[in-house]
């Protein structure tokens, strides 16, 4: 049973940082691409940051030179590094795995078929 669990949200000023964690537990084989997403109330969920298995990035434009994916294959776990926090960045932030090889673009949903239950940024 895959389990995606999220932590290292919180509330920050504008202008700082946090980094998110996920630690991915139940499957032996790495995925095939790992991803965050955020969700604004009543907005659908959308791509932040993505990584496939061969190292390969990928960034929401409102997020591009401010936030950082990277993961750790020996401990499981997935980071969004988030610097210069804005506002707008305020959300529900999800990881994500695709352990079966999907093809969608990787921040795109549609890709994914594991999600974490969330944690909360919020920034003021």
């Amino acid at each position: 049973h895959v389990q995606l669990v999220e932590s290292g949200g919180g509330s920050v000023r504008a202008g700082g940082s946090l980094r998110l964690s996920c630690a991915a537990s139940g499957y032996t084989s790495s995925s095939y691409c790992m991803g965050w997403f955020r969700q604004y109330p009543g907005k659908e969920r959308e791509g932040v940051a993505a990584i496939e298995s061969d190292g390969s990035t990928y960034y929401a434009d409102s997020v591009k030179g401010r936030f950082a994916i990277s993961e750790d294959n020996a401990k499981n776990t997935l980071y969004l590094q988030m610097n210069s926090l804005k506002p707008e960045d305020t959300a529900m932030y999800y990881c994500a795995a695709d352990t079966y090889g999907g093809t969608w673009h990787p921040l795109s949903r549609g890709r994914y078929n594991y999600w974490g239950q969330g944690t909360q940024v919020t920034v003021s």
